[in-house]
């Protein structure tokens, strides 16, 4: 009996598996060079204060969270300080931030968490960052990258946005844009994808009105036209850093 031959799954825009693989793969190396200094924005030292900043950073930008960590960390080093600070002293501090009272929270549960359970360390492991307070996947590989240089891809509001109007991707759920994203792109580049992606978000791919005339992947892009495609007034919307 003859086997019955399987379509591969189609993708969003209607390119074989192997084509929208290697334009996603263009697509990053053009950006990469667009963005050589791509980095994580937010300020750290330690495992730890990277952990924290991410926790804070959720709703409001890492130019706020940077704001406040400084004197964050002054007062809580690490999360032994951190399991028994004042709750209306780190109200007061991340108050800027936004939804202060669910963060303070998220924040001293995290600290008794890693003292009780992980000796005040951070874990290095997906499965033990998860199960944190305050802690998602996308949390995780924000800390996973960029403190253990554990390759992850960090599915944010910019990430998603962009995949999906590259055509990556028509999935809304970021696990599952995590997961299909990383079929694309070699596993050693996600970390590095991540804040390249972020950074052409926060820079030229606006939600509102993205810069379609000053982006280095206009010809591979399906979504090219959806913002401006006048060279010299999109060269005016592209922003120089992330947003204040």
């Amino acid at each position: 009996m003859v086997g019955r031959v399987i379509d591969p799954a189609p993708t969003p825009t209607g390119e074989t598996p192997l084509a929208l693989t290697r334009r996603a793969r263009r697509m990053y190396r053009l950006l990469a060079e667009r963005y050589p200094d791509a980095h994580c924005e937010l300020d750290f030292r330690t495992p730890f204060e990277l952990l924290v900043a991410t926790i804070l950073s959720a709703q409001t930008t890492d130019v706020r969270v940077n704001s406040v960590t400084p004197q964050l960390f002054r007062r809580y080093p690490d999360a032994h300080a951190l399991a028994g600070a004042d709750r209306t002293d780190v109200e007061t501090i991340i108050a800027s931030t936004g939804f202060f009272r669910a963060k303070t929270e998220s924040l001293l549960r995290l600290g008794a968490t890693l003292v009780e359970e992980y000796d005040g360390q951070v874990p290095s492991r997906m499965a033990d960052l998860v199960k944190l307070p305050g802690v998602g996947r996308k949390t995780a590989n924000v800390v996973l990258g960029n403190a253990f240089g554990v390759p992850g891809i960090t599915v944010d509001t910019h990430f998603g946005r962009l995949v999906r109007r590259f055509g990556w991707t028509s999935l809304e759920d970021p696990v599952k844009v995590e997961h299909e994203v990383g079929e694309l792109i070699p596993r050693k580049e996600w970390t590095q994808l991540s804040h390249v992606l972020i950074f052409h978000g926060r820079r030229t791919c606006h939600a509102k009105k993205p810069a379609c005339g000053a982006c280095p992947v206009a010809r591979l892009c399906p979504a090219y036209g959806t913002g401006e495609t006048d060279p010299d007034k999109a060269a005016a919307l592209v922003k120089d850093g992330p947003p204040r």
